[in-house]
């Protein structure tokens, strides 16, 4: 383990996906010893599948209706689970503090305006040529701000607005891999001594049909109902997004301790890498080599999409270290939430840690039951083309 003084601590955790909203609400969801039972949306975006957001209050964390108007729905998830996580980390909303708080994003691109490509593909179907015609739309049409909000570092910008969150600020894109870099640099600050208190996380929102169109064209979606990741293999393979916010405050020890913090657990360990999908076996075994983590009372939270058999390759891979340690599959819980996964995974792995909670394994595959507190926690991150990581979280008292 680092010296205590560069010691990466969670002191808070930020988190809405489909289970709920907020710590209490994930930690009831995971305490049911009965076969996880997801919520899926079916009917809206049928034959697909989602894992829609739960009602949210806006205005809990995003006091004024005018922030709210500008953001797209991926820019309020973000921001509203930023300020959950500074809450729970019980971080004074004052200026003097959270200046000092540096933060990391991983995002996507901006949402699209639905309602004016429909309106522009009604229009030029049939025209000799739509050019002049589309031009006329876009420029009608579209709002103003529109292409303002495709800024991927707007999420950032309105977390600072809101939040008051003033120091050094970066963005991630990439999807997964954004992820797993956001947090890597992150608890990277924080150990060398950089960054005393780092927020860190990313959002998604996976109830838009430009998206959905974009990963069917890609052939990454399923369509004959949900069932555990484990069980799609080869061609019933495939992935069933979620929606998702997630944030870390990642803290050093010395930060903690002089505020008094409660910490969740022990970042020791954070790793990406990346290559060809058929050497992800090899990558991800050499991650977790290189953590020196062992299997005993360890939990492993998959990152498996869905695709391709990568939860059966992943426990190949990581069965010479920790074929004892029993897996279970993030996206069975919440989805797949791209830049927001393995943020939204830690946040899980931190709340099982810090609860003693082993989550119930869904049916068949590679979960199986087991009983025990979990002392650290491996978390997995796939890339549904490419971009891998790993994250080990140990217990406080270990």
């Amino acid at each position: 383990m680092p010296d205590a003084l560069h010691t990466v601590l969670i002191t808070g955790v930020g988190l809405v996906s489909s289970l709920g909203e907020g710590v209490e609400a994930h930690v009831s969801r995971l305490r049911d010893r009965a076969t996880p039972q997801p919520r899926i949306e079916a009917d809206r975006f049928a034959p697909y599948l989602v894992h829609p957001l739960p009602e949210i209050d806006w205005s809990r964390q995003i006091a004024k209706k005018g922030d709210q108007r500008q953001m797209e729905t991926w820019q309020k998830i973000g921001v509203y689970t930023a300020g959950l996580a500074l809450d729970d980390a019980a971080i004074p909303v004052d200026e003097s503090v959270r200046s000092g708080i540096d933060m990391i994003v991983a995002a996507g691109g901006g949402e699209r305006d639905p309602s004016v490509d429909a309106l522009v593909m009604a229009r030029a179907r049939g025209v000799d040529d739509p050019r002049p015609l589309i031009n006329e739309l876009l420029s009608s049409e579209l709002r103003p701000t529109l292409f303002l909000a495709q800024l991927s570092n707007l999420m950032a910008g309105n977390i600072s607005i809101v939040h008051k969150v003033t120091g050094s600020s970066r963005t991630f894109m990439g999807e997964e891999g954004a992820g797993v870099s956001a947090v890597q640099v992150a608890a990277a600050r924080v150990r060398a001594g950089q960054s005393r208190i780092c927020l860190v996380g990313g959002a998604f929102s996976a109830e838009r049909k430009d998206l959905l169109l974009n990963y069917e064209l890609a052939g990454l979606l399923p369509r004959n109902g949900w069932q555990p990741v484990s069980e799609r293999r080869g061609d019933a393979g495939g992935i069933v997004p979620g929606s998702m916010g997630a944030f870390l405050v990642l803290e050093s020890a010395d930060s903690a301790r002089e505020r008094g913090a409660t910490a969740y657990g022990v970042v020791r360990f954070v790793a990406g890498d990346r290559g060809r999908p058929d050497a992800m076996s090899e990558r991800l075994g050499a991650m977790v080599e290189a953590s020196g983590v062992d299997g005993d009372d360890a939990l492993v939270l998959s990152g498996a999409t869905g695709l391709a058999d990568d939860m059966l390759r992943e426990t190949q891979a990581l069965f010479p270290r920790l074929g004892s340690a029993p897996v279970r599959a993030v996206a069975n819980l919440v989805g797949h939430g791209f830049e927001a996964q393995f943020p939204a995974s830690i946040a899980l792995g931190a709340i099982c840690l810090a609860h003693g909670i082993l989550p119930a394994p869904a049916g068949g595959g590679e979960e199986r039951p087991a009983s025990f507190a979990p002392r650290s926690v491996v978390v997995t991150s796939h890339g549904h083309r490419r971009g891998e990581g790993v994250c080990v979280l140990e217990s406080t008292a270990a």
